[in-house]
């Protein structure tokens, strides 16, 4: 088979050949250079790659389906040794098709974007819909400068500006549809309030720090957005306020003074299912998990779990063929008792599918559902009184 050019058109026939459903994005993606909203230096995987040294292979990377980092660790300069966080990114150009299909833009919309990033995906918007209709919000000064400066050496001018996201662009609602480009562990009613309802629609990467995997899709009517969960999208995380990441390391400390348990719940059994997940998560919004694989191929494995906040840590060693497995803890919570307690729930609710949840939010702030929202899963979300009292 020929290799695709690196071009849009050449990224248009990846699309294709992926099956993507290119819906009426076909043409923004064939008209928009993505090479003009990148810059020289990007990363991919763990290459680096320069456009000065290497051009063919950085534009190859430009017009590949893959998400591109653009930013690590806000832009300041990072030492050989030092964590490198990605801050910012032009994402997967099949998962950006993903969302903005769910978003069911009409040609008459106007839109909130909350996160320029590199502006490719305000450009699209505003090659379908006209750059007067597109208001895009970003973070970070210096994105929000570059990305304007993108858009414009596309041919195009949606207005981008620097703000917090959170409080979405009052000056400029109503919106028939609002778009997040980052995860946030709840939707600010913020952006309801900037939706013109009933035909409103939000669409946002929605989770917390143990499961932000899962676009939230909402519906507006009568003050307040609802709808369900789809996709496995992987952003980055909304910088207001932003959980620290780091190395294995710089979470584990008083090692010597952990206690250490069984369980007879097996770590596969959560690490390995996407729907206990995202339950489980709901538990633990404000930690994160880590599966680590033994790398000598006994097929071990020892799932760790993180605080945010780094004043907890736990983990649970799987190994074949045993009953009981080893779990050892630290810090004034017990992750993988919260964890499994969550399990637990989970089980004894049936062990439902994601797709069974769903989300309204209000003014008096959001509530995750079991098939209908007269079902919440408080049991899930409402933290007991020992966490309300160590958060």
């Amino acid at each position: 088979m020929t290799k695709p050019e690196a071009s849009p058109a050449g990224l248009l026939e990846i699309l294709r050949e992926k099956a993507t459903p290119l819906g009426p994005w076909g043409d923004a993606v064939a008209s928009v250079r993505r090479e003009l909203f990148l810059p020289d230096e990007i990363e991919v995987g763990d290459e680096l790659v320069s456009r000065a040294t290497s051009p063919a292979r950085w534009l190859e990377v430009a017009y590949s389906d893959v998400s591109v980092t653009t930013q690590v660790n806000d832009g300041r300069p990072t030492g050989p040794d030092e964590y490198r966080l990605p801050t910012s990114s032009s994402s997967q150009p099949s998962v950006m098709l993903e969302m903005l299909s769910l978003l069911d833009v009409q040609p008459t919309d106007r839109i909130l974007e909350l996160g320029s990033g590199t502006g490719l995906n305000a450009a699209w918007l505003a090659h379908r819909v006209g750059s007067d209709r597109v208001v895009s919000v970003e973070f970070d000064p210096v994105l929000a400068e570059q990305a304007a400066k993108n858009t414009q050496a596309a041919g195009l001018s949606p207005l981008i500006v620097q703000g917090d996201g959170e409080q979405g662009r009052p000056t400029g609602a109503p919106y028939q549809r609002v778009i997040a480009t980052y995860a946030v562990t709840a939707i600010p009613y913020a952006w309801v309030e900037q939706v013109a309802a009933p035909q409103g629609r939000i669409v946002a990467p929605w989770g917390g720090s143990f499961f932000p995997y899962s676009f939230a899709v909402l519906d507006v009517r009568d003050g307040r957005a609802e709808g369900r969960f789809t996709g496995y999208p992987a952003f980055m995380r909304s910088r207001n306020p932003r959980p620290a990441r780091g190395f294995l390391d710089d979470f584990l400390h008083h090692r010597e003074a952990a206690d250490a348990t069984a369980t007879s719940l097996s770590p596969l059994r959560i690490a390995q299912d996407p729907d206990a997940l995202f339950y489980v998560g709901l538990a633990l919004p404000d930690a994160w998990h880590l599966p680590v694989p033994a790398d000598d191929g006994s097929g071990e494995m020892t799932l760790w779990i993180l605080a945010d906040d780094r004043t907890s840590w736990a983990s649970a060693d799987y190994a074949p063929d045993v009953g009981d497995y080893a779990v050892t803890q630290y810090g004034p919570r017990r992750l993988w008792d919260e964890a499994e307690a969550a399990y637990r729930t989970w089980e004894a609710l049936g062990r439902p599918s994601r797709d069974r949840a769903g989300l309204s939010v209000a003014a008096e702030g959001q509530r995750v559902w079991l098939d209908t929202p007269e079902h919440p899963l408080s049991a899930l979300t409402d933290p007991p009184p020992h966490r309300r009292i160590c958060d």
